[in-house]
């Protein structure tokens, strides 16, 4: 039971992760920063699970990067573009949407039905 539950847990974590991450780049961010912006919220993810998926997003062009090299270490950074910000809002009003209809489904089991 406990491979199921952890195959169904991280296949229900993944598309929540790439809103998280999304709602985060409407400012440039860099990777680390990203992390703990991210861990600050509630939502762990490491940066095994970040950098691919902030690859995917790029190639995808819902994200764009730039290299900052005025620091002694140059960070990548990466922000929606004009198209990822629209994915972005139109995945929030979906996420909204079906998280209200999952939370009445889910509510609706733990009532005894003697209201």
């Amino acid at each position: 039971m406990g491979t199921l539950l952890n195959s169904l847990t991280t296949e229900l974590r993944r598309g929540t992760l790439t809103l998280a991450v999304l709602s985060q780049l409407q400012t440039p961010q860099y990777g680390y920063f990203l992390v703990q912006l991210l861990e600050n919220s509630g939502i762990a993810i490491d940066q095994s699970t970040l950098y691919p998926l902030l690859r995917r997003l790029e190639k995808q062009e819902l994200v764009t990067s730039i290299w900052d090299t005025t620091e002694s270490r140059p960070r990548k950074y990466y922000v929606l573009s004009e198209y990822g910000m629209d994915i972005f809002l139109q995945l929030k009003k979906e996420w909204l949407k079906n998280s209200k209809e999952l939370y009445g489904l889910l509510k609706g089991e733990e009532d005894d039905g003697s209201d």
